[in-house]
């Protein structure tokens, strides 16, 4: 299961409240402003920033 558009347009950032976007491997939402990926764990976006991956 894919990340539900619906819930993409309403999701924020938690640390900038900027927009995120899903990333190409559908595994984590990307927040490219932090230049942060929130990792996607059996279908559920973890939505923490102690948990947010640093984008390469």
């Amino acid at each position: 299961m894919v990340v539900d558009k619906e819930l993409l347009d309403i999701l924020a950032c938690p640390k900038c409240k900027g927009k995120i976007r899903l990333n190409e491997k559908k595994d984590g939402l990307v927040c490219d402003k932090c230049r942060l990926v929130y990792p996607i764990k059996d279908d559920i976006p973890i939505m923490l920033v102690d948990e947010a991956i640093p984008l390469n």
